[in-house]
């Protein structure tokens, strides 16, 4: 590593054993000695967002997002009274949005549960941006905006491909 001037940083370098309970109980590792740093193994480690677990499970991961979200949601929830619907919208996709999409493919089979969670964010961050009450029912919501906003990349993207007449590019 000292050849192409690169430094493991003993701080933040972690590993994880990946397997089964009974898988993991068979092996014991105490530690991994990389040129002068002795390593422990974690229970987690993150690797380009995304925490994983020894089993695989995203328990972990899943659970970060939801309080990272929540977190977010909280705070903007504290000053949309100051926010127009357009700046609601892009402050939950940038802060909200992000953090459910990052990593999602990774998401694909999990328990219904750990689906449920991250619904649940979603839901809120819609309820949030439209000013929809805690006790109204979201999916209508959702769909209208999900349709809206379909149409309007749609539209954009056939405007840009000279694909739409000129009264309806100048809309845009």
């Amino acid at each position: 590593m000292q050849e192409n001037f690169l430094k493991l940083n003993d701080e933040k370098t972690e590993f994880v054993l990946i397997g089964s309970r009974q898988q993991l109980s068979k092996v014991n590792v105490p530690h991994i000695t990389i040129g002068d740093s002795d390593i422990t193994p974690s229970l987690s480690a993150r690797n380009l967002g995304v925490i994983l677990d020894s089993s695989m499970s995203l328990n972990t991961h899943v659970s970060s997002i939801v309080r990272s979200a929540s977190f977010h949601i909280r705070n903007i929830g504290r000053i949309r009274k100051y926010l127009s619907p357009h700046a609601t919208e892009q402050i939950v996709h940038s802060f909200v949005t992000s953090r459910l999409d990052m990593g999602n493919s990774l998401l694909f089979g999990l328990p219904q549960d750990q689906i449920a969670r991250l619904q649940r964010i979603q839901n809120t961050a819609a309820r949030l941006v439209t000013l929809t009450r805690k006790r109204s029912h979201i999916t209508p919501v959702l769909r209208v905006t999900l349709a809206a906003s379909w149409l309007q990349n749609c539209i954009q993207t056939k405007s840009l491909n000279d694909l739409v007449p000129e009264y309806i590019k100048c809309l845009l």
